[in-house]
């Protein structure tokens, strides 16, 4: 049975019971932006056999419901709308419509990921959050094509077919709890396209990327179906024991789960009723007593796929932007299997839609003076450009050196916006920073070349920083770096016969300062390739090792 129907067929269970009318999925409410020029799914359930009508834009579409209680229709594409419509769904045997008012039709994005993507503009909302210029930019929010769903934060062990949440419409009073990244991203494409533009928020704080994966994606992959068997057997061995119901207040930490009433002994999370009308997320405060129940441990596996991802699919968007860093269970050696997992994720999502390879585009990690901001780390994650349909914003420039949640997330939303223009929507402008190509010796040093010039490359505010180069015996030390042409050359003195050079090899790269005539960044990169990445400090009194933290 397809995810789609599964989670249906629990959303009929769960309900059918209660109430017989017509009901729409979750991400179906009052104020939504339907994505432009695609086929649009609708589903929810009714009584076996109602015959469910779908009314939108002079568009009807008809079809009865299964003997399950399940329907869905798709609409064919929309054109782009900034007129408010009503969005109707009419059952046979029930009572009243549903009138969902004031829907626009635009562009539809998914933001996801970890505290850096639930980082909320006011800090009032969470207590690890806040943007710079925080008062400014919430009076200035005066956007009512921006329409943003917030998912509240939900695990579970099971698929589930709800997730609670509605949309919003942009204004200095509702802005304040939105994703931070997501906003910015949103304002920015929604004044270069002019069109109406909706972000669906599902991210929590100091998730691992295994949280956000099918179960059955990762259990076809050998490496990472370890991940549910030790999962699996915490779940059993939790639910084998006594333990009482509880209920602590609500709370939100960046390094601990979240704490939710526990089930009684080997129960089964029950499936959450649909409404379409789901209340607005609370506010999230500082960290409460732990959970000891793992399904409600943000670093298993599935819990956040089953209780956030599962049940927006397939709401039809344009694509996701990511911002989980690197946390995933299992310290460095579960760091190497991040590019895998990472892989994982994209490929799943991308086949559950069934959109297509729709564009994925995440935000490498910000420099931290923190042990597991490696440069390894960034490596990682950079293995997602393998991936068709992708983009990475690079961020190594706009960090905070003791913050693993730095304030600038303007500056993220600007180069995420700026690779949505340029892939998803053909505009020639340049969206990355120089991107290393190839190498070369020359003349006692080491020869550099880009991809990504963007009109040219820059040392930013004096000489070139952060560059090291070592010689057959690995031996890195300080280089001289120089701009020449669309190249950069790259010696020491102390080096006649280098073969590797590395930029920013370091947690907090202090100083770097390569761009491109755009103004973007490079990226941390490395000329050598071994086996085993071992970061080297550029900077002294930096000593990188691997213990996790979150993102």
């Amino acid at each position: 049975m397809s995810p789609l129907r599964t989670a249906l067929l629990l959303l009929a269970l769960s309900t059918l019971p209660v109430r017989a009318e017509v009901k729409l999925a979750s991400p179906f409410t009052p104020h939504m932006v339907l994505q432009r020029e695609m086929k649009v799914p609708v589903w929810g359930i009714a009584a076996p056999g109602e015959v469910v009508t779908v009314d939108f834009a002079d568009q009807k579409k008809t079809i009865a419901a299964g003997s399950d209680g399940t329907w869905r229709v798709d609409l064919d594409p929309l054109a782009a709308s900034d007129k408010s419509r009503t969005f109707t769904v009419t059952g046979s045997k029930s009572a009243q419509p549903i009138n969902l008012e004031d829907v626009l039709v635009g562009e539809v994005w998914l933001a996801s990921g970890q505290s850096n993507m639930d980082f909320s503009i006011s800090k009032k909302v969470k207590f690890f959050a806040g943007v710079a210029n925080e008062d400014q930019e919430i009076a200035a929010a005066n956007y009512p094509n921006i329409r943003v769903l917030t998912g509240t934060a939900t695990k579970s062990y099971e698929p589930q077919s709800s997730v609670p949440g509605q949309w919003e419409v942009c204004s200095p009073q509702t802005v304040p709890a939105f994703s931070a990244v997501a906003y910015f991203f949103a304002r920015d494409l929604q004044k270069q396209l002019n069109v109406p533009v909706g972000i669906i928020t599902m991210a929590f704080g100091a998730s691992t990327a295994e949280a956000w994966i099918r179960r059955d994606a990762l259990a076809a992959d050998p490496q990472l179906s370890p991940m549910l068997a030790r999962f699996d057997a915490a779940v059993q061995k939790f639910r084998s024991m006594p333990h009482p119901v509880v209920a602590p207040p609500p709370s939100e930490d960046v390094s601990a789960p979240s704490p939710i009433a526990t089930p009684p002994p080997m129960a089964t999370p029950p499936p959450m009723p649909s409404t379409g009308l789901a209340a607005a997320p609370a506010p999230r405060g500082r960290r409460g007593p732990r959970d000891p129940d793992p399904v409600h441990d943000q670093h298993n596996p599935t819990v956040l796929f089953n209780g956030m991802i599962n049940p927006i699919i397939p709401y039809a968007i344009r694509g996701a932007i990511w911002y989980q860093g690197e946390s995933i269970v299992g310290g460095a050696v579960g760091r190497a299997l991040y590019p895998r997992v990472q892989d994982a994720l994209i490929t799943d999502w991308r086949k559950l839609w069934g959109e297509g390879n729709f564009p994925f585009y995440i935000v490498q990690l910000a420099a931290l003076k923190a042990p597991s901001n490696t440069p390894a780390t960034r490596e990682a994650q950079a293995t997602v450009l393998k991936l068709p349909n992708t983009g990475m914003a690079i961020t190594i420039d706009i960090g905070d050196e003791k913050n693993v949640h730095p304030k600038d997330k303007q500056d993220v939303g600007d180069r995420l916006t700026r690779i949505a223009l340029a892939n998803a929507y053909g505009q020639k402008i340049e969206y990355s920073g120089p991107m290393y190509d190839s190498a070369q010796p020359e003349n006692g040093g080491i020869r550099i070349h880009f991809t990504h010039l963007g009109g040219g490359l820059v040392a930013k505010g004096g000489p070139l920083k952060t560059f090291v180069i070592a010689g057959a015996d690995n031996t890195f030390v300080p280089a001289d770096a120089k701009i020449d042409g669309d190249t950069v050359v790259v010696s020491s003195p102390t080096v006649p016969a280098p073969v590797s050079v590395r930029y920013a090899w370091d947690n907090y790269p202090e100083g770097c300062n390569l761009y491109n005539a755009a103004g973007l960044p490079a990226p941390p990169f490395r000329t050598d390739s071994l086996a085993a990445i071992n970061p080297v400090p550029s900077t002294p009194g930096s000593s990188p090792t691997t213990s996790p933290v979150a993102h």
